[in-house]
């Protein structure tokens, strides 16, 4: 009823006024409260009475106000506006990583903003270094720039990275060896001795730890592991190395993630290989789709959703001056068995 009210008293939506031509003191006059309460109302909501916060943003409706985030960063230095950088947005394995640090960055007032690198160091650091000067804070999501690079960027602004880790930079990185672990125990009671790797990108920090750490729990399990070339993390990039997988000789075939392990089946299959009977697959990050194919992938699943919403609250903290640990976040793989795997081929 109190909403009905006030809305009845500064007229219907119809009646509005141009968004440029409407200030901050023009919502204030119709709200009949200081412009400093607006302020308070509209850029850190919960500062005001919840009646007049309702009276506020009934009038800036009515008015057609809008939020001019780079006028408000003149006196206070900020935007309320974070940057999202990911190496490809056409790549599943971001989907929830974007949906976590939306979620984070949404909670505790700021708008997110988004680009992404297309795979290249270079264009990842120049489109950083543009995004930085708009926002308050960066979040890098499997960033394939240097640690220098990284380091520099940190240097002006407050940035954190997921899925890698960088000294002197806030990083979050999800536990990929207890995951790993579990996938080479998987294929050794399966009768497996013989894995190759397939790794992604030369660039990609974590395509180097998934390769050591599986390289460390094959040699305790005295299984062989064939290591072949980086391949792009794409479907594309899994059909190319289907050749250097058969020609391995291996029982069965680590990739580097699930869109390298669809298209390794994709292109095995197509060639009469079968899948798990002569040769078993396994991905990583469990991304949307990994669980159509047919048969279905074991993969490790990954935390990406997760991981985005404690870098970004993590980020934001530092933004405002808190400290919070990112060992504290608890964010262990797992593996999901499915049909892709089974005992080996005698």
């Amino acid at each position: 009823m109190a909403d009905d009210t006030a809305v009845d008293a500064f007229g219907t939506p119809g009646d509005t006024v141009p968004s440029e031509s409407v200030t901050i003191y023009d919502v204030a006059k119709l709200a009949g409260v200081n412009p400093s309460t607006v302020s308070r109302a509209l850029n850190r909501p919960g500062r005001v009475s919840a009646a007049t916060e309702r009276r506020i943003r009934a009038a800036a409706e009515t008015l057609n106000y809008q939020v001019n985030p780079m006028a408000r960063a003149l006196p206070t230095g900020r935007t309320s506006i974070v940057g999202l950088v990911v190496s490809d947005i056409t790549n599943p394995v971001f989907f929830d990583v974007i949906r976590g640090a939306e979620a984070a960055a949404t909670s505790a007032g700021y708008t997110l903003v988004l680009t992404e690198s297309e795979e290249s160091d270079e264009r990842e650091y120049e489109r950083a270094q543009r995004m930085l000067r708009m926002v308050d804070g960066m979040l890098l999501a499997t960033p394939r720039m240097s640690d220098e690079q990284i380091t520099a960027l940190a240097r002006q602004k407050p940035v954190a990275v997921v899925n890698r880790l960088v000294d002197d930079v806030l990083s979050v990185v999800p536990d990929v060896q207890q995951g790993i672990a579990e996938a080479v125990r998987h294929l050794r009671s399966h009768g497996h001795s013989r894995i190759a790797y397939v790794p992604g990108p030369a660039l990609s920090w974590m395509a180097r730890r998934r390769g050591e750490l599986l390289a460390q729990r094959c040699e305790w399990a005295h299984i062989e592991l064939v290591t072949l070339d980086p391949v792009a993390p794409t479907v594309a990039g899994g059909r190319s190395a289907a050749v250097a997988v058969r020609d391995s000789e291996a029982t069965a075939v680590f990739a580097y993630n699930d869109l390298i392990a669809i298209g390794l089946m994709q292109e095995l299959v197509e060639t009469g290989i079968r899948i798990p009977t002569d040769i078993s697959v396994v991905g990583f990050d469990d991304i949307f789709g990994a669980d159509f194919t047919s048969p279905a992938l074991t993969t490790v699943k990954s935390p990406l959703r997760e991981g985005g919403d404690h870098a970004m609250a993590a980020l934001l903290a530092r933004v405002t001056g808190a400290e919070i640990s990112a060992d504290g976040f608890d964010l262990a793989t797992t593996l999901v068995v499915r049909g892709s795997t089974g005992p080996a081929a005698r």
